[in-house]
């Protein structure tokens, strides 16, 4: 099994490139980062303090998450429901970023990771596949942006999912930062780029432009044809 490695920080657009090229490439994604988001979106749920460790540890054994995929979409399940349109939002991030500190959650959701990995062509992004999950993966990269960029395209979504709803661009931006320098500063597996992986800023670049970068340097190490 061939498999690609992209870690980044949010809002890099690490989700939408793995798709594109999963759906290029013939292979299968796997949104590592949607795992954390599930979990997170447990306990705001369910009212539980996620910022309390005990409380998230003992609540573990409450959680199944399962992927699967349609027409090479993504569906993520907690619980047997379907709740992929639920976990991108500001709250569930911030939420998601401080329970992947937690050395139990790390492991309680890495078996999924390799596992899929081991029974599928697959494109896997999140924030340490290329150092942790997936060391040997056959091609590695770090896709970054500037915060503004990240926080702009991330204002973009929400406004077309909730035209109504009221999204301060600022609260986005704080949201981002934040997350950035937790992840960054975590003990276990903190964010940062494995020193095989091709780091690729697409601050100024679009979505073709940027999956034309991908493509190429997937070409220049994996024999494979493109659709």
């Amino acid at each position: 099994m061939i498999s690609i490695a992209i870690d980044g920080p949010s809002g890099s657009g690490k989700s939408t490139i793995s798709k594109i090229l999963a759906k290029k490439l013939g292979f299968l994604t796997l949104d590592t980062g949607a795992l954390y988001r599930a979990a997170a979106y447990y306990f705001l749920n369910n009212n539980i303090n996620y910022k309390i460790k005990d409380k998230v540890v003992n609540n573990l054994k409450n959680i199944n998450i399962s992927v699967n995929h349609d027409k090479n979409a993504q569906l993520i399940y907690l619980n047997g429901k379907n709740i992929t349109n639920f976990i991108r939002t500001p709250e569930v991030s911030s939420a998601a970023s401080d329970i992947s500190a937690i050395p139990e959650v790390r492991e309680f959701l890495i078996n999924i990771q390799r596992d899929f990995a081991k029974k599928h062509n697959v494109v896997m992004d999140g924030r340490d596949i290329g150092t942790v999950i997936l060391p040997n993966a056959d091609v590695k990269f770090f896709l970054t942006a500037s915060p503004n960029a990240r926080a702009k395209r991330r204002y973009n979504q929400l406004m077309e999912k909730n035209s109504s709803k009221k999204i301060k661009l600022e609260d986005i931006i704080d949201s981002i930062s934040n997350r950035d320098f937790n992840d960054s500063n975590r003990k276990i597996s903190p964010l940062t780029a494995d020193k095989d992986a091709i780091i690729i800023d697409n601050s100024l670049l679009n979505l073709e432009e940027t999956v034309d970068v991908f493509l190429n340097a997937i070409k220049e190490r994996v024999n494979i044809e493109t659709k």
